[in-house]
């Protein structure tokens, strides 16, 4: 990706020597989310283009030098199925770290294919090869395939991070608003975590069809309708009340206050979805926020603990199974622009990039 706006290239880039305690992952899968979108649209402060985007990706270690270690201490062996944390750097030193206990807001982070650049070396999974780099926190994808793995991918950890957040309580009736991967993700979990009844609002049909058949109890295409129309959707599900929470997935920033709005009084809101500054919205902090006595709760991408939470998740098979129903859409390298463009456009739910293709 060599800057925004313009179409993605493919180049030769030399193997890079190994450090010590680093790998290389050959890469079999590589995910395009709305975060590539977002990073070709020039919407992300501070990105070092030209980058290799890619940054949940997993495939086969093909070379070690010195160790790698998983988390429970056990080395990984050359030929090993892993997927790793995108995030890199994270100090576990500063006072976000020890004392906020918000590894996500550590100012050392650094996130494979966003904030690594082509001046990083092969740090992006859309990539034949990628470099793990010393203190590159790896996982063993065994008794999960790569595939299995990837319908997951980035949204997974994200959308555990947010139904965490949402401190889900038994019978509760979720919101989700959103249908992409996120949403999907965080729709299965809410389920998972207790809610009886998980509705979702998003478009288009296809995607919505999607979020039917892992868990939404009632979907609504928003295309068209008024907020007014909406509102009377979710009170005909809630006895009039509104939502016991809601999570916002969509990144539109009229989204926020809608959610709070089509959330009961003392309920719960967890926004998700503004991972880019898209600007502000208008909302009365007297009748949208107090009067309702509402939580509302940021949520900031995800920690290691997610990412390791969900990869045990999907070795359930009722749960691989769920996230299985996710259609992925499989692009060769030399077609990464048409994925990006498919997955921009809502064509793909969720697309791939398969290297060696």
């Amino acid at each position: 990706m060599v800057s925004p706006g313009r179409p993605i290239e493919v180049r030769e880039i030399p193997i890079p020597d190994l450090e010590p305690d680093s790998g290389l992952l050959e890469v079999e899968l590589s995910e395009i989310c709305g975060t590539d979108v977002h990073l070709q649209d020039g919407k992300l402060a501070g990105v070092p283009y030209p980058l290799i985007p890619g940054h949940v990706s997993a495939g086969h270690l093909s070379a070690i030098r010195g160790s790698l270690l998983d988390v429970n201490g056990k080395p990984l062996r050359e030929g090993d199925r892993i997927t790793f944390l995108d995030v890199h750097r994270t100090c576990n030193a500063c006072w976000y770290c020890l004392v906020a206990k918000a590894s996500t807001r550590c100012p050392s982070r650094r996130v494979y294919g966003i904030t690594y650049g082509l001046e990083d070396g092969l740090t992006g999974g859309w990539s034949t090869h990628l470099y793990l780099k010393p203190g590159t926190r790896c996982l063993p994808l065994q008794g999960l395939s790569v595939t299995g793995f990837m319908a997951g991918g980035c949204g997974l950890p994200t959308a555990l991070h947010a139904v965490d957040r949402a401190e889900v309580q038994l019978g509760e009736t979720a919101l989700v608003l959103g249908c992409g991967p996120v949403g999907l993700a965080a729709i299965i979990f809410a389920r998972l975590s207790g809610a009886r009844t998980v509705l979702c609002i998003g478009a288009p049909d296809s995607r919505l069809e999607v979020a039917r058949t892992v868990g939404a109890s009632a979907v609504l295409n928003f295309e068209g309708l008024s907020e007014e129309e909406r509102l009377h959707w979710i009170h005909e599900h809630t006895d009039g009340r509104g939502v016991d929470f809601c999570i916002e997935a969509t990144g539109a920033r009229e989204a926020v206050v809608q959610g709070m709005r089509w959330t009961r009084d003392a309920g719960r809101v967890v926004v998700v979805g503004q991972y880019t500054d898209s600007g502000g919205v208008e909302m009365n902090p007297h009748l949208d926020l107090n009067k309702k006595h509402l939580d509302i709760r940021g949520c900031w991408g995800s920690d290691f603990s997610h990412f390791y939470r969900g990869v045990r998740l999907l070795r359930d098979p009722e749960i691989g199974e769920l996230f299985g129903r996710i259609p992925l859409q499989r692009f060769p390298l030399d077609q990464a622009q048409a994925a990006l463009d498919a997955v921009r456009s809502g064509a793909a739910v969720k697309a791939l990039v398969v290297p060696g293709e």
